[in-house]
């Protein structure tokens, strides 16, 4: 029986391949993520999502703390569910939510088959991605919300690059 919330078993024409998925990780890097820098990356964000009409909410966390968060029009407080429970899958695993979901995938399995985790708390679907400063590792997370998981992902990635000046 197919369930639409839970990820698909095998979508190759649509997912990256993880190698490629683990690179922006590597990439993705900041030297430091003040306060400030969580605004600038949030508005970023926003700005994007306006100029694209984009229904998503938005979310920043650092060391535990909400430091930005944004719902735009057509967002809903479901949008907020999906980024905590995208969140928490950062948080436990230290990758993108949409990688650790890809991972699984790899293994020809689900991550709600196999993670062992509660499907209310945690979701490896795509949209949060690790915040990681170098030569301390993962600090935070930044969420997107509302599209559909790689568009997320993507939409995330696309932000950090244009951020970071990638």
């Amino acid at each position: 029986m197919h369930h639409p919330q839970l990820t698909p078993r095998t979508t190759p024409e649509l997912t990256p391949p993880v190698e490629e998925l683990e690179k922006q990780e590597r990439r993705l890097v900041f030297r430091q993520f003040t306060y400030d820098d969580a605004w600038a990356l949030g508005s970023l964000l926003v700005e994007m999502a306006r100029e694209r009409q984009a229904p998503v909410a938005i979310d920043i966390h650092r060391a535990g703390q909400q430091l930005f968060h944004a719902a735009l029009p057509g967002s809903t407080p479901d949008n907020d569910a999906w980024i905590a429970r995208k969140r928490r899958v950062v948080e436990r695993y230290g990758s993108a939510s949409y990688l650790v979901g890809a991972r699984f995938r790899a293994k020809g399995t689900t991550f709600e088959e196999s993670s062992r985790l509660d499907p209310d708390e945690y979701a490896a679907h795509g949209g949060s991605f690790p915040i990681t400063v170098e030569n301390v590792g993962v600090v935070g997370t930044v969420t997107v919300s509302g599209l559909p998981q790689l568009e997320d992902h993507r939409f995330v990635v696309e932000a950090l690059e244009s951020f970071l000046k990638l």
